[in-house]
């Protein structure tokens, strides 16, 4: 491969040290500036994750749907996680960014190539996993979770459910977080099959062992219910298939690419052949 497709200026250790330090900055003063900004908006936002919660609670019976905090500074605390989380992700494509300034100079021009479009997918298939998580498993657990509560309860005590709003924030954050890296599976599978350390024979053989792997992984970080589990465990189960497909798929372009450099490889041996023999 011509060395002209990478960058190779020479960079004293310190100079690379000093680089990565002006990225990070970048990237804290980024994610700091959206956070000032998510702040402003956590209510909003929070509003947003409690609203399932709301309906569910409507779907339910409840007229009165509400929310409680029992520390002091809870709520406080509550708003300056959302808005943490929220600033993180808004401000992702300069972190990305700055992330890809700072490794494509050590990169040829062909693994740019390869990097650059898994670089794209990973918010794309992030919030593809929270939407997941956020439209169709929140509704049904939600439910599945208030159907306990007896406001008629066996001997006179009834049962009400009283949410506070940090524990809720956990689970909520928690699931989204969960469904948002499980999908991005295909990304990670598939660049390590770039790279040549899985191949797609080795996850087909390896696939009973996958989902049973993908099902303690949902137990765990799933409130334990059947469909919470099953919600995380079957979409992992499906986005594994995919990644045999697409890694499958780059081994035949590399067999391709292979052989078209062995064929030009051959032609140009040729050339030079004929030149002499002339």
């Amino acid at each position: 491969m011509p060395l002209k497709d990478i960058d190779d200026r020479e960079m004293p250790l310190l100079e690379h040290l000093l680089e990565l330090r002006t990225r990070l900055m970048y990237s804290a003063l980024a994610i700091f500036v959206a956070f000032v900004v998510a702040y402003f908006f956590s209510d909003d936002i929070f509003w947003i994750l409690a609203r399932p919660l709301a309906r569910a609670q409507a779907a339910a019976g409840e007229t009165d749907p509400k929310m409680v905090y029992t520390a002091l500074t809870e709520f406080f605390f509550t708003r300056v996680r959302i808005a943490f989380w929220a600033g993180f992700f808004i401000a992702f494509p300069v972190v990305a960014s700055q992330l890809w300034m700072f490794i494509a100079p050590g990169l040829y021009r062909n693994e740019k190539e390869a990097f650059l479009p898994f670089l794209a997918a990973t918010p794309i298939l992030f919030f593809i996993g929270g939407a997941f998580a956020y439209f169709v498993v929140f509704p049904v657990a939600w439910s599945f979770f208030l159907s306990f509560q007896t406001p008629n309860g066996g001997g006179g005590v009834p049962i009400e459910f009283l949410p506070k709003v940090g524990e809720y924030l956990d689970i909520v954050m928690k699931l989204l977080l969960a469904f948002g890296i499980a999908f991005e599976m295909p990304v990670a599978l598939t660049l390590l099959g770039r790279v040549g350390i899985l191949t797609s024979d080795m996850l087909v053989q390896g696939r009973r062992y996958a989902i049973v792997l993908m099902f303690i992984v949902a137990a765990v970080l799933t409130p334990p219910d059947v469909f919470s589990q099953c919600s995380l465990a079957l979409p992992m189960i499906l986005l594994y298939e995919i990644s045999i497909f697409l890694v499958r798929r780059a081994e035949r372009a590399k067999e391709r690419r292979d052989a078209e450099e062995e064929a030009q490889n051959a032609a140009s041996d040729t050339t030079r052949e004929l030149d002499r023999v002339d």
